[in-house]
């Protein structure tokens, strides 16, 4: 009871207390504190007996290691068109069993170190990674290579995957996101681009286990592999270390060429409808093919892009989200790809201003190719935060890993991170607006939208922004009865 009558009588007298006696002045902004400083580590570089590259980058404050065996190229280079999902099934199975370890046993091994073994699988790259204690490497390291070389791929295992990949993809079919970003796919590329390709039941079905084993045999090779190892660690101890692990893993392999096909011809702005009847937002994706990753207008976008969509102030979510309230946030951003990576625009909105907001975005896309000018404080906010993500990024042993390991399987610059501050500076108003009119393409604009068609067609129509042709949810279109 004296306990509560003390803290009811502490609370009291805070609340009635005015803001100055607290040590608050609410009349006067406070003063930003001092800008985090930018450093960047070094590292050294080595390739192992069998063709692997391995990078080593020393963060000695935490005796914690970060290891991340990458693999350049993925799913959309060593996959059968007739069998999409094979990538990720594959990637799935290795923590499936070995020939010595059951997948329970696995996981019990792992536990046992204190980590998690990752494996992750894209279009164009795949990853086995782990967080360790600097005592626990080694064993961890032999572990991580168990499952790379030996592992057994059971049956039983790839009909569990299976079974549940076919749900989810059931469970897609009625996610107004999931259609949204499947059918954005086969409009702006189609089926012919790797961009475009969507894993269906049908693809999930044909895998067999050989498949799966052919995969593993040719894909995951040393010769396309970049290996990085951050953290309280020696360099040469390192190598020594992960040339034991992997000593098995004979030499082969080569990187792919990232050489896609173009991407089809640009058509007329156009919006999409799939119907997705009783919805209670309509949920948009607007966009087109863009630049791939090496384009030299890469940091000229970026700033843009921040003030377009990317940031939460950004124009497109502060008059969408806080000034109209027709949503809970929308964005922008660019997908940067070894090929024509899409821009990408869109958010869920609320059914009944789906129309008004299609006005707002086609607004804000004018406004960023010159029709509203671009203030000295945005492009101040827009610059400061690009630059002042990179403390963030360098200061943990997986941030620092995954930075590093970026440059070389994406081939970047080595001084890439050094320059950035300075080429985000060096952007400059007239090139803020080049790149906008350049990948905001107002003419060729693709607007998918997944929503209510009964409700939101008149509506859409009427804006008289675009002709409307409605699409299944496989992006197939819907004959007019």
């Amino acid at each position: 009871m004296r306990a509560t009558l003390i803290l009811a009588l502490t609370l009291s007298a805070v609340r009635g207390a005015p803001c100055a006696a607290q040590g608050f002045d609410r009349n006067t902004a406070p003063t930003p504190g001092p800008v985090t400083p930018i450093h960047i580590p070094g590292w050294t570089k080595t390739t192992l007996a069998n063709g692997a590259q391995l990078i080593v980058t020393q963060k000695r404050d935490l005796p914690l290691v970060s290891f991340s065996l990458n693999i350049v190229g993925g799913s959309y280079n060593f996959e059968s068109v007739s069998k999409l999902g094979t990538a990720n099934f594959t990637a799935q199975m290795l923590s499936e069993g070995t020939a010595t370890k059951t997948a329970d046993q696995l996981s019990e091994a792992q536990q046992t170190l204190g980590t998690t073994i990752g494996i992750n699988m894209t279009g164009e790259g795949g990853t086995i990674s782990f967080t360790a204690l600097k005592d626990k490497l080694e064993p961890a390291l032999a572990l991580t290579a168990d499952m790379l070389l030996n592992s057994t791929f059971p049956a039983p295992a790839l009909e569990r995957i299976r079974g549940r990949t076919l749900v989810a993809l059931q469970q897609g079919r009625d996610q107004p996101n999931t259609i949204a970003s499947n059918v954005f796919s086969k409009v702006v590329y189609g089926n012919d681009h790797p961009y475009g390709r969507v894993t269906t039941e049908t693809t999930v079905k044909a895998i067999t286990r050989d498949d799966i084993v052919a995969f593993h045999k040719t894909y995951y090779q040393p010769g396309r592999a970049v290996i990085t190892v951050t953290g309280d660690v020696d360099p040469a101890a390192v190598k020594d270390a992960v040339e034991k692990a992997f000593a098995a893993w004979p030499a082969g392999g080569t990187r792919p060429s990232f050489q896609y096909p173009p991407a089809p011809a640009p058509t007329k702005t156009t919006i999409y409808l799939v119907d997705k009847p009783k919805s209670a937002q309509s949920v948009f994706a607007i966009g087109l093919p863009g630049p791939p990753r090496d384009t030299p207008d890469y940091y000229a976008i970026q700033v843009m892009n921040n003030l377009l969509g990317g940031l939460f102030q950004s124009r497109l979510n502060h008059n969408i989200r806080e000034v109209k309230g027709y949503s809970y946030g929308v964005n922008s951003q660019f997908m940067f790809g070894r090929g024509p990576g899409a821009f990408r625009a869109g958010g869920g909105i609320i059914t009944a201003k789906t129309d008004s907001a299609l006005i707002q975005f086609m607004r804000e896309f004018h406004g960023v190719e010159g029709e509203v000018p671009f203030t000295d404080d945005e492009i101040m906010q827009g610059k400061e935060s690009l630059i002042q993500s990179l403390p963030r990024r360098f200061s943990s042993v997986n941030g620092i890993g995954g930075s590093v390991a970026g440059i070389y399987t994406q081939d970047l610059p080595e001084q890439f991170y050094q320059e950035f501050p300075a080429k985000i500076n060096a952007v400059s108003r007239d090139d803020l607006v080049r790149v906008a009119k350049k990948y905001v393409d107002l003419n060729h604009l693709n607007i998918i939208i997944v929503g209510d068609k009964e409700v939101v067609q008149g509506p859409l129509a009427a804006t008289g922004i675009a002709p409307i042709v409605t699409l299944d949810l496989d992006g197939r279109a819907v004959p007019i009865p």
